[in-house]
């Protein structure tokens, strides 16, 4: 029985749900859906169910109308009533009705799982229901008490997410501004699990408040970690400024689009991979391995998701400029996932936000050996400018290597030049600031066919006259 393997594993287990408005297709709330238990797995919690209704729009106390929300309470446990509270009698229309979906999708796209066992949804008791969005302050007390477990949106999951993969000074920071500021108007909403310094869900990692901490108090918490934050971000200033005279390539995209992976292979460096969500936080940035002209750094950023929170994006935005500060954006896809166009728009719309539609970017179409020769194909159509490659394929990072190299070498021009010996020091400066194609040696001096921008050009033309 599931139930069984459940306590054999001892995992939390959770019950996922969804609410399916007009003009929301079923593609689009599929695909949400999966995502979110991507989420949630990355969380260590095992998805026992997946329940999504379709209405008109949520319900403004519960989001699910009173059936449903006694089939969600079925997973848990709870009675699936909210004490006190009524609904107006027009709230249970046809709009509410579940026209195509089963009943109760036992673990929805879980392998190990069927839906077709009639005794599984009774043996099924969920530890957590999370749903696909955001909860009001109001909707969380309700749903507790229908269900009797604790319940998270979209959102916690991701801050919970966040707070355990952050490492660096400046990310636990962030995540702790946002996790925070995502806490204060609900810490006195639920009651489920007591004290959040105790064993709830929520209470590992950064940002961590018990039960009475007040809004003031968080407020002043908010306000200190905002100034640290400056400090960081002046810090990071002053190191953007050192690497000024270097091209930096930024790698962005979804998360666990495969950006990590490819940084690893473009530096040679031990870059953190892992095929989990937000496996990367902080912003590393490499010379590009092996060295040529020009030099040139790669930097790997947080990854971006769907309906990703406002302020944990306000929260990040320090390691964001890392982007901005890029002279070449690579968008790195994901081309095995379905919802990649999606997930790219996703990505760019971002990319707006902080002020980077302006730098030059290329598309990458990674992971490109889960795909068959068809889907390769069709692609290449679609995307006639993508570079297509595997980040495990030592020639497809060469390739991409080499295009890179090229974006920045188009600005370069080829010319030959005499150095006399007695200013032959400025040869060694030469190679520094130019890719060195030919020298020979007359009386003269040395004859140096190079290429290079054309201000270095000038600059050596002032030197020789």
């Amino acid at each position: 029985m599931i139930e069984q393997s459940n306590a054999k594993k001892g995992k939390k287990t959770a019950v996922l749900f969804s609410v399916q408005t007009h003009g929301v297709s079923n593609e689009e709330n599929d695909s949400s859906i999966l995502e979110l238990r991507r989420l949630v797995k990355t969380m260590g919690i095992e998805v026992v169910a997946t329940l999504t209704q379709r209405r008109s729009k949520p319900e403004m106390g519960t989001l699910l109308g009173a059936g449903k929300l006694k089939e969600l309470a079925g997973y848990t446990g709870g009675t699936g009533i909210v004490e006190g509270f009524s609904r107006k009698s027009e709230d249970e229309t046809s709009d509410d009705i579940d026209e195509d979906y089963p009943v109760g999708n036992l673990a929805g796209l879980d392998e190990e799982s069927s839906s077709d066992d009639p005794m599984a949804k009774n043996s099924v008791k969920a530890d957590v229901v999370v749903y696909d969005g955001e909860i009001s302050t109001k909707q969380l007390k309700n749903l507790e008490q229908a269900t009797g477990v604790e319940v998270l949106d979209r959102t916690g999951v991701i801050l919970e997410i966040f707070s355990r993969h952050a490492k660096s000074r400046e990310a636990l920071i962030q995540v702790e501004i946002a996790k925070l500021t995502y806490l204060a108007p609900r810490i006195r909403a639920s009651h489920i699990g007591g004290d959040r310094q105790g064993g709830r869900l929520g209470a590992k990692g950064v940002g961590e408040t018990s039960y009475e901490l007040d809004k003031r108090r968080i407020r002043d918490r908010i306000s200190e970690l905002k100034t640290r934050l400056v400090g960081i971000h002046d810090e990071q200033i002053r190191r953007r400024s050192r690497r000024k005279e270097n091209f930096q390539v930024s790698l962005v995209g979804y998360t666990n689009a495969g950006k990590s992976s490819l940084m690893r292979k473009l530096t040679g460096s031990d870059v953190f991979v892992q095929d989990k969500l937000f496996a990367t936080l902080d912003t590393r940035v490499k010379a590009m391995q092996p060295a040529a002209f020009p030099p040139v750094l790669i930097s790997d950023t947080v990854g971006f998701i769907k309906k990703l929170p406002h302020d944990l994006v306000a929260s990040f935005q320090s390691t964001l400029d890392e982007a901005i500060a890029a002279s070449l954006l690579l968008f790195t896809v994901d081309a095995s996932d379905p919802a990649f166009r999606s997930q790219l728009a996703v990505t760019q719309s971002i990319l707006r936000e902080i002020g980077g539609e302006k730098i030059p970017s290329r598309l990458i179409m990674n992971k490109i050996d889960k795909l068959t020769t068809g889907e390769l194909e069709a692609l290449r159509c679609e995307f006639p400018d993508g570079i297509f490659i595997s980040a495990h394929n030592s020639e497809d990072v060469a390739f991409l290597r080499k295009k890179i190299l090229q974006y920045f070498e188009s600005n370069m021009i080829e010319t030959t030049m005499v150095i006399p010996y007695d200013k032959g020091h400025f040869l060694g400066q030469l190679r520094t600031k130019a890719s060195i194609i030919n020298e020979t040696h007359d009386e003269t001096g040395t004859e140096v066919t190079f290429k290079t921008f054309p201000e270095t050009v000038t600059w050596l033309q002032n030197k020789m006259d």
